[in-house]
């Protein structure tokens, strides 16, 4: 499922892909020139099967050449509302109504890469905004990942445990993604 039109996100579909993708009609218009045979669009607030799994777009703003979405994706009873890049959600109760994980951008820690094209915001929520967000909606978890230098180039105990120390200020299970993370949801 292609969420993310950004030209180093979607370099690896320039040769096709083996199976069918999904996207937005804004995306795929970005993403005219990949040879994909086999286009799925994903209409935004409009849920889709796919395999048994649900998933649901939800516009967010991010950027004014790399169209975003966050994705409400529901398996069983668990909801996961996924957004690895992104400013701010328009519909963000919708978008986290009854959500048990949060998987968010972590470009920033606590100062937002944030600018202004015109009257367009553009660039990445803090990661301690995003965490507001899920207490302010009732999201009890966090997993926050797409980490930029300022977590990658830092002691990862250290950020590990700045992260987590945001999130109990706010009520929120708060960690950083890391390989081999195993999550149980309900």
């Amino acid at each position: 499922m292609l969420t993310h039109a950004h030209p180093d996100h979607a370099a690896g579909l320039a040769d096709g892909a083996p199976c069918a993708v999904w996207a937005t009609e804004e995306t795929w218009r970005a993403r005219a020139r990949y040879p994909i045979e086999d286009r799925r669009v994903l209409a935004p607030r409009t849920p889709a099967r796919i395999r048994g799994i649900t998933f649901e777009a939800f516009p967010v703003v991010h950027s004014l050449i790399a169209p975003a979405v966050g994705l409400r994706i529901t398996a069983g009873r668990a909801r996961i509302f996924y957004v690895p890049d992104l400013v701010y959600i328009p519909d963000r109760a919708a978008a986290l109504k009854d959500v048990d994980v949060y998987v968010g951008d972590g470009a920033t820690l606590v100062r937002p890469l944030v600018r202004r094209r015109g009257d367009t915001l553009i660039g990445h929520a803090a990661v301690r905004t995003q965490l507001g967000w899920c207490a302010r909606e009732g999201v009890p978890r966090a997993i926050i990942t797409h980490c930029g230098s300022q977590i990658v180039t830092a002691d990862a105990r250290e950020v590990a445990a700045r992260v987590r120390a945001m999130g109990e200020e706010r009520g929120v299970r708060a960690e950083v993604a890391r390989d081999g993370l195993v999550v149980r949801l309900p």
